[in-house]
């Protein structure tokens, strides 16, 4: 959980020095250079996609891109937040760090030092759904990280010091980013908790300092064996390569590696919401009050999932947005209201129940209670009535745009993310090819029938912050 300010300030300077190419730059260039009019420009992308899977289950997915000379590789294993072991919350982000801690043939924090050393970038990150590990490099130093993430799935260097200090580490992220910081796990972490009744979608993912600490190596050696294996994960390989030759390396590398017997998977579904839950939290930190609502998200694929992204966009996405005019601009309530579809990842990289969540910060003398008045008006907006085709539209127009700043992140590394996760979750990872397509099929009926459905007050969770008395 490292990631999101280092992510950030990756993607910020791989853009400045001009690494990130979007399918939408690359077909403007084309444009002016006088070529053929790719897909993207004709209203939809066409991304290379190579997919197929090796004996012991390992899912590949090769998507060449010869604009810049680097690749970017991405493993991501199906283990997340959600299932991490009972009683032990905050394991899986616990062993985000392990991966780091040597390997059959690296030592301690030699991974890092060799993509480093070879003028690349890595990072990882633990999400509801999954937990992921990322290179980007040159590209003539593909082999070198396909062999290095191979190294590290083969076997850890699993050992008690290695876990002592990691749960170090560990304790004192939860410490730094939650408890001793102000709006500590407002509203990413808190509200998760809130609105879900299912321990797996409901516990705190980040860590109890407790569970974290009673963590044993047995324990620990069990969860890389059972989740860190090839039949329960997929490697995303983006860039400046030659797809035979990458095929090669990746059965040279990763196809010895045995399978595991992985258990069934847990039921993660969610009872229906009849009634709005509402909690107040005292942050002893807190400067101003805050508040977040959520309302949970209809199941992924369905043309409702496909309807509320695009309502995410009418509703709170730019400064046309609905709850943007109405709380900041109209009623002064706030200066600014964020939020979305998944906060930890984007509307795609996620499997499990999901909540639509907005947040926002307020002075003392506004309300809860008027804001969330205002908020109904809102809604009510989107729920009594079809709106206009032409709203639809600008909500797509809007929606591809943040699609292609997905697919630009960090010069390959978007791409890789969506490709990885569509091959974990729904066994295609050509789906990147027709999200387009999805939401032009959502007519203004679809819309209102998501809004009725999801934007009910009963299916709404709220939580309020209040600063301490007295400050």
């Amino acid at each position: 959980m490292k990631i999101l300010a280092q992510r950030l300030a990756a993607a910020a300077l791989a853009a400045a020095v001009g690494l990130t190419a979007s399918p939408l730059a690359r077909a403007q260039k084309e444009k002016k250079a006088g070529a053929a009019p790719s897909p993207a420009t004709a209203g939809g992308v066409n991304i290379p996609v190579t997919y197929y899977k090796l004996p012991n289950g390992l899912r590949v997915v090769l998507s060449p891109d010869h604009s810049s000379p680097t690749v970017t590789v991405g493993v991501y294993y199906k283990i997340g937040f959600r299932v991490e072991p009972r009683d032990r919350t905050g394991f899986a982000h616990l062993f985000e760090h392990m991966m780091f801690q040597g390997s059959q043939n690296l030592g301690k924090m030699e991974f890092i030092q060799l993509i480093q050393k070879n003028g690349g970038i890595l990072n990882g990150s633990t999400r509801f759904d999954f937990t992921n590990y990322f290179e980007v490099v040159p590209a003539h130093k593909l082999e070198t990280a396909l062999w290095a993430e191979a190294d590290r799935m083969k076997g850890l260097d699993i050992t008690e010091a290695n876990l002592k200090n990691q749960q170090g580490v560990v304790g004192n992220e939860v410490k730094v980013n939650v408890i001793n910081a102000p709006y500590g796990g407002f509203p990413w972490l808190d509200m998760p908790q809130l609105a879900n009744e299912n321990y797996y979608n409901a516990h705190n993912f980040y860590g109890d300092l407790k569970d974290i600490e009673s963590a044993t190596l047995p324990e620990v050696i069990q969860f890389f064996k059972t989740y860190y294996a090839p039949n329960n994960a997929a490697l995303a390989v983006v860039g400046d390569f030659e797809e035979a030759e990458a095929r090669a390396w990746i059965e040279k590398y990763f196809a010895g590696i045995p399978a595991s017997q992985l258990p069934p998977e847990p039921d993660l579904s969610e009872p229906r919401q009849e009634k709005e839950k509402r909690k107040t939290k005292t942050d002893a930190l807190a400067k101003r009050p805050a508040l977040a609502f959520a309302y949970h998200m209809p199941d992924r694929n369905t043309p409702e999932y496909y309807a509320m992204i695009l309502l995410d966009q009418i509703l709170l996405q730019g400064d046309d947005a609905l709850l943007r005019q109405e709380l900041v601009k109209r009623r002064a309530y706030t200066d600014s209201v964020n939020g979305g579809t998944n906060l930890l990842g984007n509307p795609f990289n996620y499997q499990g129940p999901m909540e639509w969540m907005v947040y926002l910060f307020h002075d003392q003398k506004t309300s809860p209670d008027q804001i969330m008045e205002a908020v109904d008006a809102v809604m009510a907006q989107v729920r009594e009535k079809p709106l206009e085709q032409k709203v639809i539209d600008r909500a797509i127009v809007k929606g591809r745009s943040a699609f292609y700043d997905i697919l630009g992140q960090l010069n390959g590394f978007g791409r890789a993310d969506l490709l990885a996760s569509f091959a974990l979750f729904d066994d295609d990872p050509s789906r990147i090819n027709r999200l387009e397509s999805e939401f032009r099929k959502v007519t203004p009926q679809i819309v209102m029938g998501a809004a009725q459905k999801y934007l009910r007050t009963t299916n709404r969770s709220v939580l309020i912050i209040e600063p301490k008395s007295g400050q």
